[in-house]
């Protein structure tokens, strides 16, 4: 579970009970100055470095240290909201495999200009869950469709949500929809 830009490790974990996760093993890192990387998902992929290759780089420990354990990656989900959201979806086309699921919570991949050439893999119906408001003031509606998109081409089955008015938040329907993902 990634938290969103200026929240808490804490914070991502009270969505667990709204998610009915009790039976899962949460783990939710911490980002330094509770932010991923400075700028905009949609700026330069430079101008959020090296803070973006040191997120990813703890996404990874943390996955590498589950699948460590002897859990499969389908038994893995990720779920993340704003900020974290599209850090989850960054990590998750860099490092494409038959997750359980992702939870892409009003996010998309990072950069000005997407360079597929950094997605590898193939998600193998991972099913994917991607919401944002229409308009957000951060993730723009374009970019969900284009993340979709590409996710899709990887090989996941993508549900795609977009909501007319909704604030920057999580809605009920967005939780009832990663509730089937997780059952």
């Amino acid at each position: 579970m990634v938290h969103g830009r200026g929240a808490t490790a804490e914070s991502i974990l009270g969505l667990a009970d709204d998610l009915y996760a009790a039976d899962f093993s949460l783990f939710a890192p911490q980002a330094t100055q509770n932010t991923w990387y400075p700028a905009s998902f949609m700026a330069p992929v430079p101008q959020n470095q090296p803070a973006l290759d040191s997120a990813l780089a703890l996404l990874n420990e943390v996955v590498n240290s589950i699948l460590e354990q002897g859990i499969s990656s389908r038994n893995i989900y990720m779920a993340g909201f704003s900020q974290g959201a599209c850090l989850t979806a960054e990590y998750a086309a860099r490092n494409a495999k038959p997750y359980g699921g992702l939870l892409i919570f009003t996010g998309g991949l990072i950069g000005q200009r997407l360079d597929t050439s950094q997605y590898m893999g193939m998600f193998e119906a991972t099913p994917v869950l991607i919401t944002t408001g229409d308009p957000d003031l951060h993730v723009p509606v374009s970019r969900v469709e284009e993340t979709a998109k590409i996710m899709e081409e990887m090989g996941a089955s993508v549900t795609k949500r977009i909501y007319p008015g909704r604030p920057h938040t999580i809605l009920q329907e967005e939780i009832n929809l990663a509730r089937a993902i997780l059952a």
